[in-house]
């Protein structure tokens, strides 16, 4: 009677034993090798495998990193994708993150042998690219800073509010429930195309904890409209916080429309917020800026704790602030000219049409803002197939074509882009 080949399959002590299982136990972790190397047995023991080609099949099913996010091509032109994670991170960012990695002196004097303030280079980073702002504090991400500064000035009392800035910020969160969720109370003031400083100050008494002007990032309210800006704001009995949003610490030519936090504490803000991973190009943040008394009071408040940011984050913020040009900065300010030679000759390579291509801000800033730029038509049909790929690409199906637009690809990705594409195979 001839042997049960599947009496020959490799016990999983042995299988474990092979150095290339072994060295992937050491970079991925014991459980996804494991994994692996059962599902190759079952596989043989199915008939599907000859007991010699388990080690290898288990050696082909192990996933590449140990985490399952994908790193992703963004050939959508979309700089702040929000579902991509916002900003990259600049290489100096990326170095700085892997050196903080291990022990660092995030709270620690090395000369004193003290205890220290927590990320104290990375505050005085900030402090140094807002001058205008008197002293700053960093929190989890944008919502967190806005919680924390209502919750410090204003829970018990009222927040005076705009009913045209009554926003939902995005995954169905909403500026009315954010605020509520931190014990105070919203007095809305105004419609919703028209707020005047009378509705304010007729809103404004004794029982105001703050006025919050809140820039509507994501939408564009056009016609007959009026809203009040934060030097008129500024004239209330009232600290005023004002909520630029997408992180952009001073005036930019390039975003005319977009607030920023220097002119909002010039003209009298007491504190702003904003983001960290928007147009400032760095980590996840929420970012705190305005006056010293303020914002010691927003620092000392409990809440402040449990919102604080780890050490990567304040390494990456810190070398976003202090290295060179961001990858954000890069794709905003991409050369039109230089698109439409890098997209001909990927076009030249892959086939496909050049055309023209508007990019977008993103992340809610500059609504409405168009990147001129180009892109390579492809047929739809390649759109799923370059999601599903290594790398993954991920293009912008538009009109019933797919598009690959380059302003957010960095050009030394053009040879994968193009191998992405090619390993596709024709249209179907």
């Amino acid at each position: 009677m001839p042997e049960d080949p599947r009496r020959r399959i490799p016990r999983t002590d042995l299988l474990l034993a092979d150095p290339r299982l072994a060295a992937a136990r050491q970079r991925l972790g014991t459980d996804a090798v494991h994994a692996a190397v059962t599902a190759a047995q079952a596989r043989a023991r199915a008939g599907e495998l000859a007991p010699e080609q388990v080690a290898d099949a288990a050696v082909a099913a192990l996933p590449v990193r140990a985490t399952t996010l994908r790193p992703v091509l963004n050939a959508t032109g979309v700089v702040l994708h929000t579902n991509l994670g916002r900003a990259p991170l600049s290489a100096a960012a990326v170095e700085a993150v892997a050196a903080a990695a291990g022990y660092v002196d995030v709270e620690y004097d090395v000369a004193t042998g003290d205890r220290a303030r927590r990320g104290r280079g990375a505050l005085q980073a900030l402090r140094e690219a807002c001058p205008a702002a008197e002293d700053v504090l960093v929190v989890g991400n944008g919502a967190a800073a806005l919680v924390l500064a209502t919750t410090a000035l204003a829970a018990g009392r009222e927040v005076v509010v705009s009913r045209g800035e009554m926003v939902e910020i995005g995954d169905g969160f909403r500026l009315p429930d954010l605020i509520a969720s931190t014990g105070a109370r919203l007095r809305e003031v105004g419609t919703t195309n028209r707020t005047h400083l009378r509705d304010y100050a007729d809103a404004v008494g004794p029982d105001t904890g703050c006025v919050l002007k809140v820039h509507p990032s994501n939408f564009r309210v056009e016609g007959f409209t009026s809203s009040v800006e934060v030097a008129e704001l500024a004239g209330l009995p009232a600290p005023v916080v004002a909520d630029v949003g997408s992180g952009l610490l001073a005036p930019d030519p390039l975003l005319p429309d977009e607030p920023d936090a220097t002119t909002a504490l010039r003209a009298g803000a007491a504190v702003v917020t904003c983001s960290g991973d928007k147009l400032l190009g760095g980590p996840q943040a929420g970012l705190v800026l305005g006056r010293a008394d303020v914002v010691e009071r927003l620092r000392r408040h409990p809440l402040a704790r449990a919102l604080r940011v780890d050490k990567t984050t304040l390494a990456a913020l810190e070398a976003t602030l202090r290295g060179p040009r961001t990858p954000t900065e890069q794709a905003l300010r991409a050369d039109p000219d230089r698109l439409r030679q890098r997209a001909q000759a990927l076009a030249g390579r892959v086939g496909g049409e050049v055309v023209a291509s508007d990019g977008a801000v993103g992340g809610g800033g500059a609504p409405g803002l168009a990147l001129p730029g180009w892109a390579v038509a492809l047929p739809v049909s390649y759109a799923e197939r370059l999601r599903r790929g290594d790398p993954c690409v991920v293009g912008r199906v538009e009109r019933g074509r797919c598009l690959l637009d380059l302003r957010c690809v960095p050009e030394a990705d053009d040879g994968a882009l193009a191998a992405a594409v090619l390993a596709c195979g024709p249209a179907t």
